[in-house]
């Protein structure tokens, strides 16, 4: 009698089943929310970590781990995610998005058992961070194509809305669980994506299908490395140009900074060089040739840098100065200013969807720019109000910041992916993720620089003031004044008390009256002194933002008219433009699977 041969094993939904798009939406929700968490819960909790290791993260010498710790998840993610992208393309989006949910979740335990203390447990958690990162920029780069294959047209707004507010809402998400875990254990803060990942996988795993096209072809060796060094030249040496550099308060001509930079800049230029003349490019460059898609890429890393900067300049405000002036303890600052945020996160959490549903009825122009000059006012609202501000006030406006990124971002995201063919999903979400997570890395060397450069010149008089007042004497406190501004902002940034930061390793403090140390080292002396050369600082960082978000509304509207009825066999106008520039370039293009529709984005011309 003959063995009947077992059945293969069904999934818990097909490909045709009503409810799968429902399914890859709240899978890759999941997967944006959780790599975009990880991205930002390391920010707040770090003074916990560096603690766990035994390492002081202010130590001079321990600048680098600081910075990496800082800069090394968002780095990778950002050269990584167009190449996997590209990979999607070629051998299947699902594969390489379930990949990068195992990678990820292995990071997640190997961080959590950090064996080592001092500098080789920090390069531990650095060296895993960076592997995270890659699993990240695997989730990245495919999720917003998994969904475009999976919604039709009239439906896919909304889906990207709900995806791209999980991905920025995740940023501000982490800086609260970050407070909230790193009081309960450092360990915590990775431990916490372990069981995630591990239902994330088996999830993905069991439920997505490939139902995109594929776009086969041989590998990009050579495009691959040039992007992956540019890139990666390029964001170090802007990283690295926060750190002072012989008497200037940054390090901008450092000549390791400036060959980092110039060099990033020319491997990048080979690049474009490199794929213009591939026969297969790891990303059509000439997409860039359609208006919506050129465009709309522009407006995003232009309010990804602003969103960036915003995050990063409220933190050291909330941390350094409002907290404290109104009682909260330095170390309990970190904690608190994610709560005092989340009037910022709600903003983003219910305009994101919402914009992303009416981007599908009326068209994505009007919202992206829209959202954008909000953004804008609102930047130039935080600069007129009294540093010491009223919080009811300080909600309003950061509630309207997060309602108007979330009015642009879903609908920005829908006119990238309607603007391309099918079978360049992968690569246009690839380039999507590396505008979003460059825009991220970018802000924090700009405007970080730019608010050193705003204390620079008004800080040092201040505080060598103050200082005097208080009993130290002229020599010491002329010393402490000319320290750069940014031991006294990360001090700020990490929730270290940054008088007492300054002046314990100098012995000041022991040597003047107790009184006057109390008083140096209190919640009311370095908020009140700072609280002036600030807000000069902000002054430039908030123009700079309000300026950005301004350029990308006109990017938006510059992107072309929008076009009302759909095509039916071929998509619409900005998709048909596509096909033709992927034509002229000498690369097939296979139909869509289903009417593509509007999803918001222009006419090219």
């Amino acid at each position: 009698m003959s063995a009947i041969a077992p059945s293969p094993r069904r999934a818990l939904f097909t490909k045709d089943h009503p409810r799968y798009k429902w399914v890859a939406l709240s899978n890759t929700t999941l997967g944006m929310l959780m790599a975009t968490i990880n991205s930002s819960i390391v920010l707040i909790s770090l003074p916990a970590i560096f603690n766990g290791i035994h390492l002081n993260a202010l130590d001079p010498g321990n600048t680098s781990y600081l910075l990496w710790m800082l800069m090394g998840f968002m780095l990778v993610t950002a050269v990584l995610v167009v190449g996997f992208g590209r990979l999607g393309d070629m051998y299947g989006r699902v594969k390489i998005y379930n990949a990068g949910f195992v990678l990820f979740t292995i990071g997640a335990i190997a961080l959590s058992l950090d064996p080592f203390v001092a500098g080789a447990g920090a390069l531990w958690l650095i060296l895993w961070r960076v592997f995270q990162g890659i699993g990240a920029a695997m989730l990245f780069a495919n999720s917003t194509a998994i969904l475009t294959d999976a919604f039709p047209a009239e439906r896919r707004g909304m889906a990207l809305g709900i995806n791209q507010i999980a991905a920025i809402a995740g940023s501000f998400i982490g800086l609260v669980l970050g407070g909230l875990l790193a009081v309960v254990d450092w360990r915590a803060v990775f431990i916490v994506s372990v069981p995630i990942g591990i239902l994330g996988t088996i999830w993905s795993f069991k439920s997505l299908h490939e139902v995109g096209q594929r776009n086969p072809g041989s590998l990009d060796i050579p495009g691959n490395l040039l992007f992956l060094l540019g890139l990666t030249s390029l964001l170090t040496g802007i990283t690295y140009g926060i750190q002072p550099y012989g008497g200037a308060a940054t390090g901008w001509l450092n000549p390791w900074v400036l060959g980092s930079i110039i060099g990033g800049v020319a491997l990048l230029a080979l690049f474009v060089a490199v794929e213009l003349r591939s026969r297969a490019p790891m990303f059509q460059l000439r997409l860039f040739e359609s208006r919506p898609f050129a465009m709309a890429n522009l407006a995003g890393i232009l309010a990804s840098v602003g969103r960036g900067g915003l995050q990063f300049m409220l933190i050291i405000w909330l941390q350094g100065i409002w907290l404290p002036l109104h009682g909260f303890s330095y170390e309990d600052t970190p904690l608190w200013a994610g709560i005092y945020l989340l009037p910022l996160t709600v903003g983003f959490l219910i305009s994101g969807p919402v914009s992303g549903i009416l981007s599908d009825r009326w068209g994505a122009r009007g919202l992206a720019t829209g959202g954008l000059l909000l953004t804008a006012a609102t930047f130039v609202a935080l600069l007129l109000i009294p540093v010491d501000f009223a919080y009811p006030v300080f909600a309003v406006i950061t509630f309207l910041n997060g309602v108007g990124s979330g009015m642009f971002g879903a609908p920005n995201r829908a006119t990238i992916m309607g603007s391309v063919p099918a079978n360049q999903r992968g690569s246009a979400s690839g380039m999507a993720g590396t505008v979003l997570n460059a825009g991220s890395s970018l802000s924090i060397g700009v405007f970080f620089s730019l608010m050193v450069a705003g204390l620079a010149g008004s800080l040092p008089p201040v505080l060598k003031a103050g200082l005097t007042a208080h009993h130290v004497p002229a020599q010491a406190a002329d010393a402490v004044a000319n320290i750069p501004p940014v031991g006294s902002l990360f001090a700020a940034f990490l929730g270290y008390n940054p008088i007492q930061t300054l002046l314990e390793p100098t012995g000041v403090l022991r040597a003047v009256p107790h009184a006057d140390a109390a008083a140096l080292t209190g919640k009311q002396f370095f908020p009140t002194l700072i609280s002036g050369p600030f807000h000069d600082g902000l002054v430039i960082v908030f123009v700079a933002a309000a300026a950005m978000c301004v350029i990308g509304a006109i990017a938006t509207l510059a992107g072309g008219k929008r076009v009302v009825a759909p095509v039916a066999a071929g998509g619409g106008a900005a998709e048909a433009r596509g096909e033709a520039l992927l034509a002229e370039a000498g690369e097939s293009f296979d139909p869509a699977p289903e009417a593509e529709g509007r999803v918001g984005s222009g006419s090219p011309r």
